[in-house]
């Protein structure tokens, strides 16, 4: 199956050098090019592609913006590029926010040093987003979450009310493509006073984390940081794992401490779930609850293979309201999910099982 491609830009160097590497591969069509977002938005409407590559910074109409118009009208997976900056970040997230399902740095130098890698990254991850139906604006997603599944998570009390005679001591949340909506949707059900303190690996640059942290920070109920050496968790408090740097945790006078460090060179996650799940285990065993959420590869696996092994508890999302079915996928079909359910009942069950 072929799946074909709109590239947005207003540079026509990186539109041509985008085409030609997407249509090196037989499986890929590009289908048209457009300069700004005001084309792109007309474009979609006509084409119908099935991935879109979408600018941030462009004349006529931004990129965000489009994303907005198309989401309201021709729902279509977009690939943000994005500049590796602290405003670029902000704008990626917006970006997210307005219902884009991932993004790759703009600067390929950023993604990796050599241009094969560069090319077989791009054109997999079109391949990814493009399997999948977006998960819309915020409004959808809030409509979804309002009405909970029936017969799933919620529903199935003796499972949660098993998992809440466990006196949980953390929750560790692993997380990719599609993860900072999904994060959102998830730590903004909880209160205040949730009283397990909260760990997140989610897959993101060095100049991504304090952004998407202090966003977090002033739209949820507990307090959310950007994790750093030293740091005391804390009911109430969600760590962010940094970009490009690996989480691991140590008890000090019965207390959990976070630890950064830069972890292995080979590692090819920074953060890494693998890491943080299995050091978190080796810290509280039993008393975890592992949630892994949508994205791609099968980072979180291993780490929660570790975590079942001392007795913890391990729950993952669902297909249907995953944009990238990969991280949650590994779990479940390697038998290590005790629980699958979907984004809108994952943060109400957290509050039920580990926030009193």
């Amino acid at each position: 199956m072929v799946t074909r491609v709109l590239v947005v830009d207003d540079s026509g160097f990186f539109r041509r050098r985008i085409v030609e590497m997407l249509e090196a591969d037989a499986r890929i069509q590009v289908v048209g090019t457009a300069g700004n977002g005001r084309e792109a938005v007309d474009q979609v409407a006509r084409l119908k592609p099935d991935v879109v590559t979408m600018d941030i910074e462009m004349p006529v109409m931004d990129g965000i913006t489009a994303v907005r118009h198309i989401m309201a009208s021709h729902p279509t997976p977009v690939l943000m590029f994005s500049s590796l900056t602290r405003e670029g970040a902000s704008a990626t997230l917006d970006a997210l926010d307005a219902g884009a399902v991932d993004f790759l740095p703009k600067k390929f130098d950023e993604i990796a040093a050599d241009r094969e890698q560069v090319k077989m990254l791009l054109r997999r991850r079109i391949h990814a987003v493009a399997r999948r139906q977006p998960v819309g604006a915020r409004a959808v997603i809030s409509e979804t979450a309002a009405k909970p599944a029936a017969g799933v998570a919620l529903a199935n009390g003796p499972l949660l009310a098993r998992a809440r005679r466990v006196q949980f001591d953390v929750v560790a949340i692993a997380s990719s493509t599609g993860g900072p909506v999904a994060l959102t949707q998830v730590l903004t059900r909880l209160p205040a006073n949730f009283r397990a303190p909260v760990v997140v690996v989610q897959h993101m640059p060095a100049s991504f984390t304090p952004a998407f942290a202090q966003r977090l920070d002033q739209q949820c109920a507990v307090s959310v940081k950007e994790a750093a050496e030293g740091d005391q968790l804390r009911g109430g408090h969600v760590y962010i794992a940094p970009g490009g740097r690996q989480m691991t945790f140590s008890q000090q006078a019965g207390k959990l401490i976070i630890h950064i460090e830069d972890g292995r060179p080979e590692m090819h996650y920074k953060p890494c779930a693998d890491v943080s799940f299995s050091s978190i285990a080796a810290v509280c065993g039993a008393k975890v609850l592992g949630l892994v959420l949508t994205g791609m590869g099968a980072d979180g696996r291993e780490g929660a293979r570790v975590l079942k092994s001392q007795g913890a508890t391990i729950w993952s999302q669902d297909e249907a309201s995953s944009v990238i079915y990969g991280m949650p996928m590994a779990v479940a079909e390697a038998g290590l999910s005790d629980l699958v359910m979907p984004l809108c009942d994952i943060g109400p069950s957290l509050v039920q099982t580990a926030g009193g």
